[in-house]
């Protein structure tokens, strides 16, 4: 159910959402961010690798092998020309040429290795990268979930994290290989001809004029094209998990448009982002083709006035190539590495948002100490936005086995009032306190454990039934699990399913009703046997018979506890020891039912207005 704030908010118009922890908070959306620090990122990703230093050196040794065996091969060719084949020495020819072939075969082998290992270090670094990913949402507040959309976190540990691994696999050994082999070569070319050298590097400020062009476009576009992404996996995500929402409503249309809006809003900016990225190539290969030409002329002419051998020029003419292929390959790679590095801090981006604060270091386990249940809140007021209360100096004393019923309007703070007790939030003013306790004196592990949640909108995980029932308790035998599934009215139609308690669920218990997955999370709550109970329209989506024995099982359950109930229903907390009620975050009254209604005040008005809905329906 839902708890949006007050009506006289502006910034937002939803609080949280149905049930404790959905908090309110902007969508991940808006203008695209570029990379803060393109070079901190890059060097974060390189901290990933330090694990793997051992497949790492053999990464550049590999590459290091492999770069001066493809610079030797031209220095080879242009000895075999110049002393051998200009002399006619074909004994002298065939034997250099075997060690030509046995060259170009070890330079084969060590391309082969520095790709395997590269395969190794970048799978496992990524795997890593993934892991935090994921250990780090664990640890996030629930506040973090409630601003960002389940597609966008998706799109993170998925798309972001393999374009990072992508980028590793093919970019990092070029980088190495493109800087061994432009050092050795330009050394080379000075050692042979320094006048050729100057004609081979005459393109070379063109080239760099050319990226810095392209890439400059690019990079925006680059960072454009992931965010849109995150967009449309988000887009997608909602309406794939809305999908009886979407045929219920007919807007099947709207929903088509929608995505395919930002579907042709990811295509535009992917075609601008490939165009521009693949204008690099030809600009490149024109220059390459210009540079030949040059130390072919020149090269000519210096042959025939100078005695530049045959066979050095034929080392120039491989050498341009080698010398400007690693620039027009790092310039290719730079893209994806841009690519990739607005990927990686999107990750990192998560990797440093604040986790829940920590427990204080005297901090009490409320389990190891045993809890009673009394809960007292003392002139608690909180605002999810920092701007308007959606709870204003609310105090309630609730004694040891009392059930507390908290009524009022849509949006009046009775979510919000578990969201605090469950320190889903933290109080921002005054105290909530368990046995005496003030809540942030207690683990927050230990105080969840002993609270039993059943909200209006359960989750059920992919699994069977009896491992589904059990996360209420890993421990529990199946006989208890049999227990919890009788008492909570489940056992009947789960022996009617095709392998009973071993039927695997399919996504969130799709292929159960939803009264029935609501009574699957009633069953887990009672095996988790907590020491303070709290029902959020638990039994809003059951039918009245099935309602009516929840019912019993609930009052066997609630016994020796201390409940709070959040009901709609009025006719369901008659029974309630004290029945409170939230209006405008508020508490504007408080007592029985049969006080309350004796008060004539807003209880009355809302009990009455229910009353006489049901007469007219049932008219």
């Amino acid at each position: 159910m839902g708890e949006p704030h007050n009506k006289d908010a502006a910034p937002m118009a939803a609080g949280p959402g149905r049930g404790p922890g959905r908090g309110p908070g902007p969508g991940f959306h808006g203008p695209v961010q570029k990379p803060k620090n393109l070079g901190r990122t890059l060097l974060r990703i390189g901290s990933y690798l330090k694990d793997d230093k051992r497949s790492f050196l053999l990464v550049i040794v590999s590459v290091l092998l492999n770069s001066l065996l493809s610079i030797v091969g031209p220095v080879i060719v242009g000895l075999a020309i110049d002393d051998y084949i200009t002399p006619g020495d074909y004994r002298g020819l065939l034997l250099i040429s075997l060690g030509l072939l046995a060259i170009y075969i070890l330079n084969s082998l060590f391309a082969f290795l520095q790709g395997f290992f590269m395969a190794s270090v970048s799978e496992r670094t990524v795997a890593r990268m993934r892991r935090d990913l994921f250990d780090t949402f664990q640890t996030l507040p629930l506040k973090f979930f409630d601003q960002h959309t389940h597609g966008e976190l998706m799109s993170r540990l998925t798309n972001d994290v393999d374009n990072v691994s992508a980028t590793l696999n093919s970019s990092m050994t070029q980088f190495i290989s493109g800087i061994i082999t432009i050092l050795g070569v330009l050394i080379l070319m000075l050692v042979l001809s320094p006048l050729l050298t100057l004609t081979t590097l005459a393109t070379v400020p063109l080239m760099f004029l050319v990226t810095r062009f392209i890439t400059k476009h690019t990079k925006p576009l680059f960072l454009a094209q992931q965010k849109m992404l995150g967009d449309l996996n988000g887009c997608i995500e909602e309406t794939i998990s809305g999908q009886r929402v979407v045929k219920v409503f007919c807007r099947e249309e709207q929903t088509i448009a929608q995505f395919e809006e930002c579907n042709q809003r990811l295509r535009l900016t992917a075609i601008k982002a490939q165009v521009f990225s693949r204008i690099m190539g030809p600009c490149m290969n024109m220059l390459n083709n210009l540079s030949f030409a040059l130390v072919a002329g020149i090269g000519g002419l210096l042959a025939v006035s100078s005695g530049v051998t045959p066979g050095t020029i034929s080392i120039f003419l491989n050498y341009s190539r080698q010398f400007t292929r690693p620039i027009n390959e790092l310039a290719n790679q730079y893209n994806m590495v841009l690519s990739a590095a607005a990927g990686a801090e999107r990750v990192f981006q998560v990797l440093d948002e604040s986790p829940e604060p920590a427990d204080l270091a005297d901090a009490v386990n409320l389990k190891e100490r045993g809890v009673k249940g009394s809960v007292h809140f003392d002139h608690v007021s909180f605002s999810y936005d920092d701007v308007t209360e959606v709870l204003t100096d609310f105090t309630l004393d609730v004694k040891q086995g009392q059930t507390i019923a908290l009524v009022g309007p849509t949006g009046a703070g009775k979510t919000t009032v578990i969201n605090l007790l469950t320190r889903f939030y933290d109080v921002q003013k005054g105290t909530i306190s368990i046995d005496g306790l003030d809540l942030r004196q207690i683990q927050r592990s230990s105080l969840r454990s002993c609270l039993g949640i059943v909200l209006q909108d359960t989750y059920l995980f992919s699994a069977t039934v009896r491992e589904n029932l059990r996360y209420g308790r890993l421990d529990a035998t199946d006989a208890e699990i049999e227990a919890a599934a009788r008492m909570a009215n489940a056992h009947g139609f789960i022996t009617r399913l095709p392998q009973g308690y071993d039927t695997v669920l399919t996504d969130d218990g799709g292929n159960l009703s939803q009264g029935q997955r609501q009574l699957l999370a009633i069953a887990r709550t009672i095996l988790a046997d907590p020491a303070i109970l709290i029902l959020d329209e638990a039994t809003s989506s059951v039918d009245t018979r099935t309602e009516v024995h929840i019912q019993e099982a609930m009052l066997a359950l609630m016994k020796g506890r201390t409940n709070f109930v959040i009901a709609h229903r009025l006719s369901t907390i008659r029974n309630a020891d004290l029945i409170v009620v939230i209006h405008h975050g508020r508490m504007v009254e408080s007592g029985t039912h049969d006080q309350l209604l004796a008060q004539k005040g807003f209880y009355n008005q809302l009990y009455q207005s229910q009353f006489i809905r049901q007469e007219d329906a049932t008219a």
